[in-house]
C-alpha cells in the first residue's frame, strides 16, 4: 500500500510539477507583468494609502487573476493558436497541455484570485477584478475577437482594467486617478497591437481573425493609428493636469508621447507602403518602451514627492 502511494505521489509530482512551466506560459507572463506593474502604479498614485500586507496581497490576486484570464484565452483560442507562426508553439496547441488542464487551471486561477482580493482589500476591487477575468476571457476572447475589426479597441478594456483595481484596492472605490491610468492604456492598445497585426497580417488572415488590416486595409489603419496617438498624447499628462504628478513627470510625459506621435506619423507618411514594414515594426516596439516609461515615470514621481 505504501509503495502504491508512493508511486502515486511520484505519478503526480513528475506529471504536473513538470508542466509548471507550462501553466506559467498559459498565465501569459509578460502580460501578467505588465498587469502587476501598473496596478502597482494605481496603488501608488491613489489619494489615500494601503498598508504593506494588503498591497502584496492584492498584488499577487491581481498577478494571479491576469493569468487566469490570459489561461482561459488560450484554452479558447487553441485551434486558432496552431493555425499561426507566433502562437503555434503555446502550451496547448503544441501538444505539451490538455484543453482540459487549461481550461481547469484558469477556472481555479479566477477564483482564488477574486476571493483573495475580497477577502485582503475589498468588493469594490474584487468586483473589477471579476469584471476583467469575464470581459478577457468572455467578451473579448469568445465574442469581439472574431466578430468585429475593433475587437481591440473594445477588448483593450480589459487590459487597461489593472491600475483601476489597484486605486480600488487602495481606497474602496473607483477614483479619477484610476480612471486616467485606465485611459492611458485603452488608448495606447490600438496603436500597439495595430502595428503589430500590420506587418503580421498574413497569420491573423490565416486564422480569419477580422484585425483592422485585413477588414478596412493598410492605409484606414495606419491612418486610425495616428489619430489614437493623438488622443494618447495629451491623456498622459493628465495625471499633472490634475495634480497626481509633478511638473517634472509632466514634461517626461510630453517627451515621450511627442515620440509616441512622431512615430506613428512615420507609418502614416514614411514610405507608407513599405514592403517590410519598418516603420510598423519601430512603432511596436517604441511602444512597449513608452508604456513602461509613462508607468515607471509615474511610480518614481510619486516616490519622490511622498519622500520630500
Amino acid at each position: 500500500m505504501m509503495i502504491l502511494t508512493e508511486n502515486l505521489i511520484r505519478n503526480i509530482r513528475s506529471s504536473y510539477f513538470g508542466k509548471a512551466p507550462d501553466f506559467l506560459a498559459l498565465a501569459k507572463p509578460r502580460v501578467m507583468s505588465l498587469a502587476i506593474f501598473t496596478a502597482i502604479v494605481g496603488m501608488m498614485i491613489a489619494p489615500s494609502s494601503i498598508d504593506a500586507t494588503k498591497a502584496i496581497f492584492a498584488t499577487i490576486a491581481i498577478a494571479v487573476g491576469a493569468g487566469s484570464a490570459g489561461a482561459l484565452n488560450m484554452w479558447y483560442d487553441a485551434g486558432t493558436d496552431s493555425m499561426m507562426s507566433r502562437t503555434a508553439n503555446r502550451p496547448i496547441p503544441s501538444g505539451r497541455l490538455s484543453s482540459r488542464e487549461a481550461l481547469l487551471f484558469g477556472l481555479i486561477c479566477a477564483t482564488i484570485s477574486i476571493i483573495l482580493l475580497a477577502i485582503s482589500t475589498n468588493l469594490i476591487a474584487a468586483l473589477l477584478l471579476a469584471i476583467t477575468i469575464l470581459f478577457y476571457a468572455v467578451i473579448y476572447t469568445m465574442w469581439l475577437k472574431f466578430r468585429t475589426p475593433h475587437n481591440i479597441v473594445i477588448g483593450g478594456a480589459a487590459g487597461a482594467l489593472p491600475p483601476l483595481i489597484g486605486c480600488a484596492a487602495v481606497t474602496g472605490s473607483v477614483t479619477i486617478e484610476g480612471c486616467i491610468l485606465f485611459m492611458i492604456i485603452f488608448l495606447w492598445t490600438p496603436p500597439h497591437f495595430w502595428a503589430l497585426a500590420l506587418y503580421k497580417f498574413r497569420d491573423y488572415e490565416n486564422a480569419n481573425i477580422p484585425m483592422m488590416p485585413i477588414v478596412a486595409g493598410r492605409r484606414s489603419t495606419q491612418r486610425q493609428i495616428f489619430v489614437y496617438s493623438l488622443a494618447l498624447g495629451p491623456v498622459g499628462l493628465m495625471p499633472w493636469m490634475v495634480g497626481s504628478a509633478s511638473l517634472f513627470y509632466g514634461v517626461f510625459a510630453a517627451i515621450i508621447g511627442f515620440i509616441f506621435i512622431w512615430h506613428s506619423w512615420k507609418v502614416l507618411v514614411f514610405n507608407p507602403n513599405d514592403p517590410t514594414f519598418r516603420n510598423e515594426k519601430k512603432l511596436f516596439v517604441y511602444s512597449i518602451k513608452y508604456l513602461f516609461l509613462i508607468f515607471a515615470a509615474l511610480l518614481v514621481d510619486t516616490v519622490i514627492w511622498s519622500l520630500v
